[in-house]
């Protein structure tokens, strides 16, 4: 189990992620729609990532 700050630094972490992701593939969007469907993709999972930590963080933080 990964402590509170450890969370939070990977909650960060993951949230830059997405957003990079995101803005990726509205570059790419017009030129290659694959390469955009492959960033939308991987920014969807980095958000259900950093929703399952900001759960995590909740339930250690009550």
């Amino acid at each position: 189990m990964k402590t509170i700050l450890e969370l939070k630094n990977r909650i960060q972490e993951l949230s830059k992620q997405t957003v990079e992701f995101s803005r990726k593939a509205s570059e790419v969007c017009l030129s290659d729609r694959q390469q955009a469907k492959y960033f939308r993709q991987q920014a969807r999972e980095a958000s259900k990532r950093t929703q399952v930590l900001i759960q995590e963080l909740k339930r250690q933080e009550i």
